[in-house]
């Protein structure tokens, strides 16, 4: 029987985005950052236990042939959002991403950068540049 994919808590993926961000720390190192350098003996077993979990998980790789352990991401932030949003659209919108997408994008105002990179994604290769859309005739306005 295939074992169920495990999500991850919250309180791990403070310890995840600081392994993105570095990409390979020691357990001090992690419990330093996500304790913003108030870490103490109890804070560095939270962490330690923390890491086992991800690694049981398959969420992290453990370095163990230095005296002190060090750990990297085994899975990117990316595939964890994509994870995270593919579970969310089964559950609630019946497999469809749109209705995700769309709420997202009307609750708070896009940046033009956004509002490009969406236009890329949705006009797929072989757009322009400026936003992923040919230009159609005439002379219009570019955003950059």
């Amino acid at each position: 029987m295939a074992r169920e994919r495990q999500d991850i808590t919250e309180a791990e993926v403070a310890v995840m985005q600081v392994l993105w961000r570095t990409g390979r720390c020691s357990t001090r190192q992690i419990a330093d950052e996500v304790y913003r350098g108030r870490a103490g003996v109890a804070q560095y077993a939270t962490v330690q236990k923390q890491l086992e979990r991800l690694e049981g998980k398959g969420f992290v790789h453990r370095d163990r042939t230095l005296f002190v352990h060090v750990f990297s991401p085994a899975i990117g932030a990316d595939e964890l959002m994509g994870r995270r949003l593919r579970e969310l659209a089964d559950r609630l919108c019946e497999g469809s991403l749109a209705p995700v997408l769309s709420h997202l994008a009307r609750s708070r105002a896009l940046t033009d950068e956004e509002r490009r990179a969406l236009r890329a994604l949705v006009d797929g290769p072989g757009g322009d540049e400026a936003g992923g859309r040919k230009p159609k005739g005439g002379g219009g306005k570019r955003g950059r």
